[in-house]
């Protein structure tokens, strides 16, 4: 883990991002559960709602994340780095779920096919996922991440294995009931 396992505020604006299948949605609910907050998907917003597959208008995209992160507090987690630069100035803490991409594919075989998803666009999305370092021209790959991450001058965490990522949930809290 990158980033000092300690400290674990401020946790008011937090991205989260990471290849596909790193867990980021998957860790996003647990914060969300523990701090009180409501996880925003960018996926939720990106794709029309509805129809898997198709984008909506960026300049659309953009504004609706940028409203939302215009509040005192808030949790989202996506892979499209352009989106994540549009708030990160924004941003209180930044985790950056670096996994290998042969976990990460393994995690979206294992929960497969969803949301309307067709097999073709799910072979798509598998492909995809397995060349997140090889990708070199495009905001969601390893080389636009590390640059994030890198760029970064807040607080912000790397994690490199699934234990570093439960390590890291076990130190916030459980929000009282």
């Amino acid at each position: 883990m990158t980033g000092r396992p300690e400290l674990l505020f401020p946790l008011r604006r937090i991205l989260i991002m990471g290849n596909g299948g790193s867990g980021k949605t998957w860790l996003a609910r647990r914060l969300a559960a523990r701090l009180g907050l409501e996880a925003v998907h960018f996926d939720d917003i990106y794709w029309q709602p509805g129809r898997y597959g198709i984008a909506r208008d960026k300049p659309v995209v953009i504004g609706e994340v940028e409203r939302l992160a215009e509040a005192d507090a808030w949790l989202m987690e996506g892979v499209y780095g352009w989106l994540i630069n549009a708030i990160l100035s924004r941003a209180s803490l930044l985790l950056w779920l670096d996994l290998s991409e042969e976990e990460c594919v393994a995690n979206v075989r294992s929960r497969g096919i969803q949301g309307g998803e067709s097999r073709e666009s799910f072979d798509g999305l598998v492909r995809w996922v397995s060349g997140y370092r090889a990708r070199k021209d495009n905001w969601s790959s390893f080389d636009a991440h590390r640059k994030l991450f890198d760029d970064h001058d807040g607080a912000k965490f790397r994690f490199e294995s699934r234990e570093e990522i439960v390590a890291y949930l076990t130190q916030i809290p459980e929000r009282s009931r």
